[in-house]
């Protein structure tokens, strides 16, 4: 998982204000999604699964976008709070998120 989040931080961090003001869309439908699912008896499974099989279709595109999916997929399974570590996980995906955000009120060049 922790490369999975550095390949989303990366591509966060690597992209400018477009990029980012695009993967900051892609994750927004990712959490629109990820809404429009149950879980599986407590279980985000089946939200991460549908994230990172959106995740997959960018990423063979060699779209940028899929760090918005990524982003997403890692936040719902830090979010059960049972894996090791799972609080500074948190404190990362949150940083990120929060760069997403800010990119928005940017204005696009």
């Amino acid at each position: 998982m922790l490369m999975a989040l550095l390949f989303a931080v990366r591509k966060i961090v690597e992209s400018g204000v477009e990029g980012k003001q695009r993967i900051a869309k892609t994750y927004r439908e990712a959490r629109s999604l990820i809404e429009t699912i149950d879980r599986d008896r407590g279980s985000a499974r089946p939200r991460i699964e549908a994230c990172l099989k959106r995740f997959n279709s960018h990423k063979n595109a060699d779209d940028a976008a899929a760090a918005g999916w990524m982003l997403a997929a890692i936040q719902e399974r830090v979010s059960e709070r049972d894996l090791y570590g799972w609080r500074r996980l948190k404190e990362i995906v949150d940083a990120a998120v929060h760069e997403l955000l800010l990119s928005e009120q940017a204005p696009p060049h």
